[in-house]
């Protein structure tokens, strides 16, 4: 629960954001005479929480969708924040040459400076000729 906060602390606080400004415009009095605020801010708050939760256990179960293929020697690609090139993604193999090592929900190289957190991680297929899609 504490990574799912620091990694989405940004989009709750948009949404509490959202939040405030309902309750700041339902409780105007040209707005409903004040009371509009009854019926926005339950809606706002069942809404979100919905979306909330929905966020929440998808990006969990990615998460540990990626640790478990990792670890039975899978490869993963996740995508790199420090690199803002057009290769933006990096394919973290265990079988691979970098040394990757898996600490809590993250992965770590000797070769790379920064980890890469599990959240931000696909499971990866290496392309062969059975799964190319031809036209």
């Amino acid at each position: 629960m504490e990574n799912f906060l620091e990694l989405e602390g940004g989009y709750l606080a948009i949404g509490a954001f959202a939040l405030g400004a309902a309750i700041f415009v339902g409780t105007r009095p040209f707005v409903g005479n004040g009371q509009a605020w009854k019926k926005t801010v339950p809606f706002i708050l069942i809404t979100m929480a919905g979306f909330i939760s929905a966020h929440y256990w998808v990006t969990t179960s990615r998460m540990a969708d990626v640790k478990q293929r990792f670890i039975s020697g899978g490869p993963v690609i996740c995508e790199s924040k420090a690199v803002r090139k057009v290769a933006q993604s990096i394919i973290i193999d265990p079988k691979s040459s970098q040394n990757w090592t898996l600490i809590e929900d993250e992965f770590h190289s000797p070769e790379f400076e920064r980890g890469f957190h599990s959240a931000r991680c696909l499971e990866y297929f290496y392309p062969t000729k059975n799964n190319i899609i031809k036209k």
